[in-house]
């Protein structure tokens, strides 16, 4: 029979708190948590690690696809103006998608990342999804702002939702979800209300002030936008309320991930913790940096109870795909947040929010999440 792995760290983090450097966390072969016991009762083979031990890491936003843009789009630019070279430039580059999306998974992997929330707009990352290297569920965007195309646009994502769907098992699940609400007409979000059996949901929330702008008055950037492409916006009548309380309605029968909330006030929040199901809400700092030069209120945020998660975007408005860097950006600006709940929306929050808590997020008995060493290196995934 096979010994089981003994770990000792300067401290162990078990997804809810640091349980402090005399524990032991006791391991299977595959990875498989037996037990974190004190150091006196753990036994002979103990092996000590420089760093904190701590479950796999939850990347609960990611745009794998795009990983071939990483460098080509100017930092600060707007989020209007950053969706108009992502729309007029992807298609263009010399650089291999597959390779950079390969080499962008690679990374997050030695980094300690096991799950990922990843957006989908194309099968691109089918292929290597099917390799089975990490969790992912692929969130499959659908959008359209023009009513009369919204038929249309919904059976194009389940063109592609279809492809993901077959791959669903142990390391994948798939649904379909609205990409924002400056994106999606009001007949295209009744239309994914209306899916059966499509959890989990996720959108992009309140990224940019003129999200808002838009729903409340109809004026601001996203005009400009939509006349450069050619859409008829004549038919949208403003909602006169933030676009995150104008789309709550359609966005009730699933858990929900809102996204990025870099704009949320303290009603938008309130109003998204008032829905039946559980509501998450993921920080991208990085990426609201790199785009908009502004970071969400995340003392608000706490102070409202919000469940958090991290998540990095894409390569296209981030450097690196790591949620260590996201962890140590939050830290630098927030140095009165623990350690320890920033690790939690990191690994059993961000597991909650893709539903993958049974196997992931914490050291609990049974479960295999995967075992992280953080120190003063920086974050690196520990191999068994």
């Amino acid at each position: 029979m096979s010994q089981p792995i003994k770990l000792r760290g300067t401290d162990i983090f078990d997804g809810r708190q640091l349980a402090g450097k005399s524990k032991v966390l006791i391991l299977n072969q595959d990875g498989t948590v037996l037990d974190i016991l004190d150091a006196a009762d753990a036994g002979d083979g103990v092996q000590h690690i420089e760093g904190i031990l701590c479950p796999g890491l939850v990347n609960t936003h990611c745009h794998l696809e795009l990983s071939h843009m990483r460098g080509i789009i100017p930092e600060k630019t707007g989020l209007p103006a950053f969706l108009t070279a992502v729309m007029t430039q992807r298609g263009l580059l010399n650089t291999d998608p597959a390779t950079a999306m390969a080499a962008a998974e690679n990374i997050m992997r030695e980094e300690g990342i096991v799950a990922v929330g990843d957006i989908c707009n194309t099968a691109a990352t089918l292929p290597l999804k099917q390799q089975g290297c990490l969790y992912y569920q692929s969130f499959v965007e659908c959008m359209g702002f023009v009513p009369a195309a919204a038929a249309q646009r919904l059976a194009q994502s389940r063109e592609v939702y279809q492809q993901f769907r077959a791959l669903n098992g142990p390391l994948h699940h798939s649904s379909i979800v609205p990409h924002a609400p400056y994106s999606v007409s009001n007949a295209l979000f009744e239309l994914l209300a209306g899916l059966p059996e499509n959890t989990l949901l996720t959108i992009h929330n309140q990224e940019c002030a003129a999200e808002d702008e838009l729903y409340q008055h109809k004026t601001g950037a996203f005009l400009e936008f939509y006349q450069r492409f050619g859409m008829d916006i004549s038919g949208f009548t403003p909602a006169q309320t933030s676009s995150l309380q104008a789309c709550l309605p359609y966005l009730a029968g699933s858990p929900l991930l809102l996204v990025h909330n870099t704009f949320s006030s303290e009603a938008d929040i309130q109003a998204a913790l008032q829905r039946a199901l559980p509501v998450y809400f993921c920080l991208c700092p990085l990426a609201n940096l790199y785009i908009e030069d502004r970071l969400p209120n995340i003392p608000l945020l706490r102070r409202l109870g919000a469940t958090l998660t991290l998540g990095t975007d894409s390569l296209a408005s981030n450097h690196q795909l790591s949620i260590w860097a996201e962890i140590q950006a939050i830290r630098t600006r927030f140095p009165e947040i623990p350690l320890a709940e920033i690790l939690q929306w990191a690994t059993l929050n961000g597991a909650k929010a893709l539903g993958i808590e049974g196997q992931y997020g914490s050291f609990e008995k049974g479960k295999r999440p995967g075992v992280v060493v953080i120190g003063a290196q920086g974050c690196r995934k520990y191999e068994m």
